[in-house]
């Protein structure tokens, strides 16, 4: 089989990745956590076990994308034995909707049966602002690629898996309560996804909030479609670090977006360590 062809089946390269996290320990996590721009400082904060390249694992490809260290983290965050990904891989780096989603096989297969991603998005919502986090409550996959076509693992997941309420109402509820103890403002919304890299146009940013989207950005979405076709239980965190209205005179650049998130970044990391005991 062709090395490409092995992400339209679902196993391909996970029991030699598994393999290859166990070479070097045996530390078994409970919950894994993708970390998107501007965040990957939380890792810095995990207790480690182990740290591993991406370019270490069978399946996994360097992460390109700007401040994405592209790092396996193992250790204990918050009194939580934990795997972050301390970056993730986007569509527009130039690989699969499969390859994309791959890393959450392999958290999963490692012991992590709950999730927590988290991403850095534009705003459409006009009543919120930069700055911001969300609570994602639905998500629309504008992107064009599911990462569950192909063949299908009954093993790892059903041939048709239900993504209504995708995102664990128990774990909503959770995020709620612990944002009000913190006292963050913690928005609700819905998380639409395109591949990028290039940002939407105005005509796209007035038609993706016309059928019900708050937020934009170009990742989560695959992640978060593997690990409940596996039964993982999900939470997703953004942090809003621009605002994308079609009528402003201009749209910030990635730079700007990454300054953003790294100001909103303690609040953040503050809300996750918060969250991350009572999954």
């Amino acid at each position: 089989m062709h090395p490409t062809e092995r992400f339209s089946h679902a196993g391909g390269y996970l029991a030699e990745a598994v393999e290859a996290v166990r070479t070097v320990s045996d530390f078994e996590p409970e919950v894994a956590i993708v970390l998107g721009s501007g965040l990957g400082p939380l890792a810095d904060e995990v207790d480690q076990v182990t740290s591993i390249r991406y370019g270490d694992l069978p399946g996994f490809v360097p992460s390109t994308a700007p401040e994405h260290a592209g790092r396996l983290i193992l250790g204990r965050l918050a009194g939580r034995r934990v795997v972050a990904m301390q970056g993730r891989l986007h569509l527009y780096e130039g690989i699969s909707s499969q390859q994309v989603a791959f890393p959450v096989r392999l958290l999963n297969a490692l012991g992590a049966d709950r999730l927590l991603v988290s991403n850095a998005c534009g705003g459409l919502n006009p009543a919120w602002e930069a700055g911001d986090l969300m609570l994602q409550l639905d998500f629309i996959d504008a992107t064009g690629a599911n990462p569950l076509v192909g063949y299908n693992d009954e093993v790892l997941g059903p041939r048709f898996p239900v993504m209504f309420d995708c995102y664990d109402l128990e774990y909503l509820e959770i995020a709620r309560q612990t944002a009000r103890r913190e006292n963050i403002r913690l928005r609700e919304g819905v998380y639409l996804a395109i591949s990028g890299p290039s940002f939407a146009t105005r005509a796209e940013l007035r038609a993706y909030r016309t059928i019900g989207a708050d937020a934009i950005g170009m990742s989560t979405v695959h992640e978060v479609t593997v690990a409940r076709h596996q039964g993982m239980r999900v939470l997703g965190l953004s942090s809003v670090t621009d605002m994308a209205i079609a009528d402003r005179h201009q749209h910030a650049t990635a730079n700007d977006i990454l300054a953003m998130a790294e100001r909103a970044g303690a609040t953040f990391r503050r809300l996750v360590k918060a969250i991350l005991p009572q999954l």
